[in-house]
Formats: C-alpha cells, structure tokens, sequence
C-alpha cells in the first residue's frame, strides 16, 4: 500500500477536521491538505516529469510544506529523500548526488510552486521504496537505508500498538527534525486523522516548545534526550497539554530520566531503534515507566525496554549463536520493519543484513524478562588487560557527581594494557576534583574500569542530532 492513502482516507472521512497547525493556528484541514498534495503529486509527475521511484531530496527547515512535500513526493509514486538542513553543504551535497535525486527542495516557498492540475494517489506494492534514511554518518559517510512502504506502516502499527493509541484528537508536535526522527513519526498522526503541529521558528526552541505544550492538548512528540534535557530544565511543572513524549536516538542517562519524570509527570516512553529499522526495535512504555512499585523499576528505567510486535530480537555472538539471558551480545532484529538494505552499497548491506536478521552493532544484554539494556556501539567498547568495559556504566557514575553536567568515555591505545579508560567532562560551574570522581567510581564500579584520566573541556563535540561525536575524542587522544 501507499503510505499517502492515510491522508486520502482522512481528507474523505473528515475533510474539515484541522490536518496542519502552524504554531496555535490551523494551517490546513484534512481536505485541503489532500487537495495541495495531489497538485504538487500532479506538479511533480506532469510538470518535472518525475517516474515513479525517482527521488526527491527534502532539505528545509521544518515547515508545513514539508509535509506537503512528503506526501506530494508518496502520493506521486515516488520516494523522499529528507536531508538534515543543517548538515554542511558538503554532507549535503553528497547524500542528493549518492541517492540519485532528481529534484531538491530546499526552501518552503518552492512546494506550492510545484502544483499543477491533481492526480489520483499512485497504488504502490508494499516493497516500494518510499524513504532513503540516511544516517548521522559518525563514522565515515553516511549510508541511505532503504525503507519500503511496508516498512513505514509495520512501524506505524508497532507505535500505535506499543507507545501509545493515538486518538483522532491528539495532535503531534514537530520539535525535532522531520528529515529524521519526528519527520517518521507523522505516520503515527496520519493514520487515526489526527493533526500535526509544526513550531512557527522551524526548529527547537524549549521556550516554543513549552508555549505550544500549553495551547494545545493531547500533543505528543519525539525528542532526542539533549532536548528531553531543554525542555527539564526550562519548566517547573508539568506542561498542560503534553500527553506522551516519546524519547530515544540516544542514551538518557538515569539521573536525568529521574528529573525527567518529575518535572513532566508520567508521560515519558523510551523507543530504541535505528534508521535500518526505524524507531521500531524496543519500546519503554509510559506504563513501565512508572511502575515504581515493582522490585527491579530501576534495573528497568535503566534499559530500553521489551521488543515491540512485529519484530523479533535476539543477542549474538560474534560466531552468530544466540547469548543466554543476562550475557552481552550484538542485538540482531528481523521483522517487516527492517530496511531492505543501503542504497548502491552491496558491500554495507551484505555486512549489515546476515542469515534474515539485521546486526545492529549495538551491544546489550537481555534478561530473564525480556528487558533490553544497551551497553555501547560495539566499536565503542573498550578492552583493557583482557577485560571488557563499556563506556556507558562509566559515564553513568560519572552523572551521580553534581558538578558534572556531561560525561564521554573512550579508549586511549595502550602498549601495556591495548586501551585505558580516559572520561571527558563537562562541569558544571567549577571543575570538581579528580579524587572525588574517583572515589565515586570506585565506591560504584570495578576499579579496572575507573578513568586513568579525566579531561575538563567546555562542550563535547555533537552531530546535528545530539549525538556525540567519538571520533573526534579519539582523535584528540591521538
């Protein structure tokens, strides 16, 4: 199926019900949103002489005509290429020349442009491409993971039956990106007819974020955890309309989703999953959350949660066997959901995609109940004297000191022991002494896995989503 039929069916069903906010006010209804993108589908077929499958790059801010956009390109036959705006020109210009677009959108005004006399929404089948996802590119250039049709709505349905039961009243604010985490998520809101919210400034703003929150109601939202972090620190109560906000993209470390929780109520899901299999692998439902009564909550806060329907999750080995509950292993997914491989990388699909499962290169451990708990990319692991450490439980302790706002752990190569533990903190306000932190980690972790050294800097070095870069740490090491 089309992912566009959603809109169809919506604009069909309820063609007055509000689609599109821009800021508190409404932009455009169901009908009038289906009507503008069947003319910019017709624009892009008739006028730019587009077939299906091309590709369309999408590289604006958040704006309501990228939504347009979106689901002009989908109701046409054709596949959208989102792209970051705020990526270097370079990153840019590389992701439109490897995906093969055919035409690039970067600027609001060019989507109504575009329309010409409307076409009907083209049947597609469900292995259709319909998104190159491409990734943060952290670690060399970025890869376009190719995600079907039948991708997108088994993602969908994973939200829906796992997050939370949308309802034809609630309404999803677009704080983050559309080109990745929130620009996924408009299916959540398409397929029960609900409405979408996009911020008048196109990108985050806590302040922004905060007002929308108290002007509209049953708003949900997608949000990586430096935002989850904005949005703690600039209220000190929960925001009135806010009814789920879903985290995840990145690790949220415990004391954060402790402040996190009180200062926003029981609203807070955790979903883990990547650009290959997008926003689907687990979830950490706003029920587990706020399960305090039950004998392992922090052990649980502390994981990323079960595996959402329609996917299967195992840890491996390095030779491929399954791992016992409670052992550390490569956390390997299969299901409808899976990307079908890189666009043009034989090579990266082959490495990604092995015997039916996708190898995630994330390590984790699950237990007996079926909790997932991330340890570290396996590239990030670090090995000293023969012993496995993994940054994470480091940076963990780390977050309990006061004075650290921030914490990056890597390894340093080491003649006598092949890597050491070496932490980069972010204080807050004065440095605290070395000692402290050391008798910190030592009064909570091994004390082989205790930094050998700890390097004070003003900011760690982030991508455009939050991430932080460990190469570049790395490199300063070296």
């Amino acid at each position: 199926m089309n992912v566009a039929l959603w809109l169809d069916r919506s604009a069909r069903m309820d063609p007055a019900r509000t689609a599109i906010y821009s800021g508190s006010g409404a932009w455009a209804s169901h009908g009038e949103l289906a009507r503008r993108v069947s003319r910019v589908a017709g624009g892009l077929r008739q006028r730019r002489g587009l077939a299906r499958g091309d590709r369309v790059a999408i590289v604006m801010r958040n704006a309501p005509e990228y939504l347009v956009a979106l689901y002009g390109a989908w109701w046409a036959g054709l596949c959208a290429v989102p792209v970051n705006a705020k990526l270097h020109a370079r990153e840019i210009e590389y992701i439109v020349a490897n995906s093969g677009a055919r035409l690039v959108l970067d600027d609001p005004s060019q989507v109504p442009a575009l329309e010409d006399e409307p076409v009907e929404c083209e049947p597609c089948d469900g292995s259709d491409l319909a998104w190159l996802f491409y990734t943060s590119g952290t670690t060399g250039r970025p890869k376009g993971a190719m995600l079907s049709h039948r991708s997108l709505v088994q993602m969908t349905l994973g939200y829906l039956a796992n997050v939370d039961a949308v309802p034809a009243s609630g309404r999803l604010l677009h704080a983050a990106p559309m080109s990745h985490g929130s620009g996924l998520y408009t299916f959540t809101h398409l397929a029960t007819g609900a409405a979408q919210v996009v911020p008048e400034s196109g990108s985050f703003d806590a302040a922004e974020v905060l007002e929308l929150l108290e002007r509209h109601t049953e708003v949900s939202m997608f949000a990586a955890p430096t935002m989850v972090r904005r949005i703690v620190d600039a209220t000190r109560e929960p925001p009135r309309g806010l009814r789920t906000l879903v985290y995840g993209g990145g690790p949220m470390y415990l004391a954060d989703l402790h402040q996190a929780l009180a200062r926003l109520g029981p609203r807070l899901a955790q979903i883990y999953g990547q650009g290959e299999s997008p926003m689907t692998i687990s979830v950490l439902s706003k029920e587990h959350h706020n399960d305090r009564a039950h004998p392992r909550h922090e052990e649980r806060l502390s994981s990323v949660g079960i595996a959402q329907h329609g996917v299967e999750v195992e840890l491996r080995d390095a030779q491929g066997r399954e791992v016992p509950a409670g052992e550390p292993g490569e956390v390997c997914v299969r299901g409808d959901v899976v990307m079908s491989g890189y666009w043009a990388n034989p090579e990266a699909s082959a490495q990604a995609l092995r015997g039916g499962w996708l190898w995630t290169g994330d390590v984790g451990v699950m237990d007996a109940d079926g909790f997932l708990t991330l340890k570290d990319r396996s590239k990030d692991l670090i090995v000293s004297g023969g012993s496995n450490i993994y940054p994470r439980e480091v940076e963990e302790v780390l977050l309990r000191h006061p004075a650290v706002a921030e914490a990056c752990v890597v390894g340093r190569p080491d003649r006598e022991w092949g890597e050491v533990v070496i932490a980069f903190v972010v204080a807050r306000g004065a440095e605290p002494p070395t000692d402290e932190l050391d008798r910190l980690c030592l009064e909570h972790i091994a004390r082989f896995k205790r930094p050998r050294e700890y390097r004070f800097v003003a900011a760690l070095p982030k991508n455009h989503y939050g991430k932080v870069l460990k190469t570049e740490l790395r490199a300063a090491l070296r």
